[in-house]
C-alpha cells in the first residue's frame, strides 16, 4: 500500500465519519510513527582448519585475529567479521475508533488496526509483516447488568492475555460486587493480533498447527471494600487433533485489612502439564509519605502443548523481593529496591565447570523536582546471575512548563560482563525526547538516541556495535459527543490519562 493510498484510505474513513446521523458519536485516533534506526551489521566467514594459528594459552584464530570456532572433523572452521551498516525504517501507523448511538441503547462498534510497512534498506523490520493487522474489532451491547461482545476481542487475566474472533459475555451484580464472565473463539497466536496458521509464522515450519486452536474460558469474582478474589479457567483444543493446546486454572486474591495496608497473593496450575505454574504473594504498606513492599515469587514460563519448548521442560525459580520509596521533602523522593532469587535444580549435567543457579538484583534511584516545570530522576543497578552479569547508572532531565509542551534529556551507562563468553559490553546512551501539543486535536513528538557498544574482548571481533535511531509521531484526534476537553480534570491529570486518548 502506497503512501498515497494509505492518505486516501483516512480521507475516506475521515468523510464517513461526519455522515453520521446526529445522535450519533464517535471518538478516532490515529497514531503515527516513522523510525530510522542504523546500526552494525555482522558478516560470517570461515577459514580452513590448517590455516588457523593457535599462541600460547588461547584457542585457534585466523591469520589476522579472529577467534574461530572449529567443529570436530569439519574442513573448515567459522567466525564472523563486521558488516556493513544496516538502515531500517519502520513506520506504522495506528487508528482507534468508536462509534455509538447505533440505535439501539447501549450498542457500539471498537475497532483498533495497525498499518506497519519497513521502507529502510534491509531485511524487513520484526512486526511489520503481516502489514495491515485488525487488533481489536467487535460490537458491544451493555448495560448495568452485563455486557456482549462479538468480534475479535482481547481477554486480560492472571493466564495472559489471550487474543481471539468469537464472543465474550460479562453479567455483574454491582449491589453484590460479583462478576461472572465466559468466551469462546478462535484463537490469535500468543503475543500477536494473527492466527497461529498465518504465513508470517512461518519460521515454526513442520511444528506449525494447520488450524486455529479453539479458545474458550470462564471467570468469577468479588469485590468488596475488604478484598477482591477472582478465579480463572481456561482452555485452547486443537480441532484437527482434538488435542489440548493448553488448559490452565489460576485465581488472585487482594485483602485489604487497615487503611494503607495491602495483602495480595495467586498462582496459577497447568493442568494439560500437570505441575504449578507462576505464583507470588505480597505485603504493601502506603502512607502520604512512604511505600513499602515485601514479597515472594514463583515463576514457571508457559508454553503451548503444540510448540517444542515444552519439551525441555521449563525450569521455574523462586524469588524474594524488597521495595520502598519515601518522600523525604515534597520535592525529593528516594527509592529503593532488592531482590534475590534461585533456580530450581535443572538435572542437566555441567562436566567441565560448576553452573552459577542463583542471583541477585539492587538498585537505588531519586526523584527531584526543584520547581514545578522541572523534574530530575537518576539511578543505579546492579546484578548478578546464571552466565552474566550488570551494573549501570540511568538519569534524565525532564522540563515542562505547561501541559502543552515537554522535553527530556536522558542518558545511561551499562556494563555487562557474560560468563559464558570471552565477551564484556559497555554501553552508553543519549537520547532527546520532546513533545509539543499546539492543541486538543494535534499532537507532535520526536525522539532520538545514540547508541555506544563496546565490546571487550581479547581478539579482532572486539569491533564496536554502535546504533542510531530517530523517531516522529504524529497524533490526530477527531470526536464528536465526547470532546476531549469535556473529560473531568481528575481524569485527565492521570498517569496516562491524556495519552489514553
Amino acid at each position: 500500500m502506497t503512501g498515497a493510498t494509505r492518505a486516501a484510505a483516512a480521507a475516506g474513513l475521515l468523510a464517513i465519519l461526519p455522515g453520521l446521523a446526529p445522535a450519533q458519536g464517535y471518538r478516532l485516533r490515529l497514531d503515527t510513527r516513522w523510525q530510522t534506526a542504523a546500526y552494525r551489521g555482522v558478516a560470517l566467514d570461515s577459514i580452513p582448519v590448517g590455516d588457523t594459528v593457535t599462541g600460547p594459552g588461547t584457542g585457534p584464530s585466523s591469520p589476522d585475529g579472529y577467534a574461530v570456532q572449529c567443529r570436530a572433523g569439519a574442513a573448515y572452521c567459522t567466525f564472523f567479521r563486521p558488516g556493513p551498516t544496516r538502515r531500517g525504517g519502520p513506520v506504522t501507523s495506528t487508528a482507534s475508533l468508536t462509534v455509538w448511538g447505533l440505535g439501539l441503547p447501549g450498542l457500539s462498534v471498537h475497532a483498533v488496526g495497525r498499518l506497519g510497512l519497513d521502507v529502510g534498506a534491509t531485511d524487513g523490520w520484526p512486526g511489520t509483516a503481516p502489514a495491515v493487522q485488525l487488533l481489536e474489532g467487535y460490537a458491544e451491547y451493555a448495560v448495568a447488568r452485563a455486557t456482549a461482545r462479538l468480534g475479535r476481542q482481547v481477554v486480560a487475566s492472571r493466564l495472559g492475555t489471550t487474543g481471539f474472533d468469537g464472543a465474550g459475555l460479562v453479567v455483574r451484580d454491582p449491589r453484590l460486587g460479583a462478576e461472572v464472565r465466559g468466551y469462546l473463539g478462535w484463537g490469535l497466536a500468543r503475543g500477536a493480533a494473527i492466527p497461529v496458521t498465518s504465513p508470517a509464522l512461518n519460521p515454526l515450519d513442520d511444528f506449525q498447527p494447520r488450524r486455529r486452536q479453539i479458545v474458550a474460558g470462564f471467570g468469577a469474582g468479588w469485590s468488596a471494600s475488604p478484598g477482591d478474589v477472582w478465579v480463572e479457567y481456561q482452555r485452547e483444543v486443537d480441532p484437527q487433533s482434538a488435542k489440548f493446546v493448553s488448559e490452565r486454572i489460576g485465581v488472585d486474591a487482594v485483602l485489604r485489612p487497615l487503611p494503607g495496608v495491602r495483602v495480595g497473593g495467586g498462582a496459577d496450575y497447568d493442568l494439560a502439564a500437570g505441575w504449578w505454574g507462576s505464583a507470588e504473594a505480597s505485603l504493601g504498606y502506603s502512607t502520604g509519605r512512604l511505600r513499602a513492599t515485601i514479597g515472594a515469587r514463583r515463576y514457571r514460563p508457559h508454553f503451548d502443548l503444540w510448540t517444542i519448548w515444552g519439551a525441555f521442560s521449563p525450569v521455574p525459580y523462586r524469588a524474594v523481593r524488597a521495595d520502598a520509596a519515601v518522600a523525604l521533602h515534597p520535592r525529593l523522593e528516594l527509592r529503593g529496591g532488592y531482590e534475590r532469587y534461585v533456580f530450581d535444580a535443572a538435572e542437566a549435567a555441567t562436566p567441565l565447570f560448576q553452573a552459577e543457579d542463583d542471583g541477585w538484583r539492587w538498585e537505588l534511584g531519586a526523584t527531584l523536582r526543584p520547581r514545578p516545570q522541572w523534574t530530575l530522576d537518576a539511578g543505579y543497578r546492579r546484578e548478578f546471575g546464571p552466565g552474566a552479569a550488570a551494573a549501570g547508572l540511568a538519569g534524565g532531565i525532564t522540563y515542562r512548563p505547561s501541559r502543552r509542551f515537554s522535553a527530556t534529556l536522558l542518558g545511561s551507562s551499562a556494563n555487562r560482563p557474560l560468563e559464558f563468553r570471552f565477551n564484556e559490553a559497555l554501553v552508553r546512551a543519549y537520547g532527546l525526547d520532546a513533545e509539543i501539543e499546539p492543541s486538543p486535536r494535534l499532537r507532535v513528538g520526536l525522539t532520538a538516541s545514540l547508541y555506544d557498544e563496546r565490546r571487550r574482548r581479547p581478539d579482532a571481533a572486539a569491533f564496536d556495535w554502535d546504533q542510531f535511531r530517530a523517531t516522529a509521531r504524529l497524533v490526530l484526534f477527531f470526536s464528536r459527543g465526547a470532546e476531549a476537553d469535556g473529560l473531568p480534570p481528575a481524569i485527565r491529570l492521570l498517569p496516562g490519562g491524556r495519552s489514553a486518548r
